[in-house]
């Protein structure tokens, strides 16, 4: 949680409204196109970029996760309130099972180019803070993209279950 008590998706979800969700923007527009081919020094380098850290509470230590964040963020057009995982797959997936697998192995550069990929196969569509959460920690949200992506809810942990 960010200090202010909002979740790192709902700050990112904030983030993007503001910097690149405003499409009619030019700013918007060329803040995205920028982020999208930039080296990562270049992303960094970016106020917005750094702003969206800041409020992430993430420093230096954490430089390749706000890189991979702020490059994928500029990928999508549009928040919806599916998840990627969802709109990848279902009963007609736009991704394949194959590419699925592919995308769930993959770590580093490779995950950041087939996650690249997934959004534009999604339309460039999704829902903008669970993609960031998920971004965020990556780890814990794999196994809730294999549930995603064909159609069932992930299970709930039985620990929070007892505390709700």
């Amino acid at each position: 949680m960010s200090d202010d008590g909002k979740t790192p998706g709902a700050v990112a979800l904030g983030w993007w409204s503001t910097h690149i969700g405003a499409r009619d923007s030019a700013a918007a527009r060329a803040l995205a196109a920028r982020l999208r081919r930039a080296a990562p020094m270049a992303v960094l380098c970016e106020p917005a970029v750094q702003d969206l850290a800041r409020a992430l509470g993430i420093g230096p230590g954490r430089s390749g996760e706000i890189v991979r964040l702020a490059g994928l963020l500029a990928e999508l057009r549009e928040h919806d309130g599916a998840t990627l995982a969802r709109r990848l797959g279902g009963a007609e997936p736009v991704l394949s099972n194959l590419r699925f697998q592919r995308l769930m192995r993959a770590e580093g550069e490779e995950l950041t180019a087939l996650l690249r990929r997934a959004i534009t196969m999604a339309d460039r569509r999704c829902n903008v803070a669970a993609l960031a959460n998920d971004l965020l920690h990556w780890e814990a949200a794999r196994p809730r993209w294999c549930f995603h992506y064909f159609g069932a809810d992930a299970p709930k942990d039985e620990l929070k279950e007892t505390i709700e």
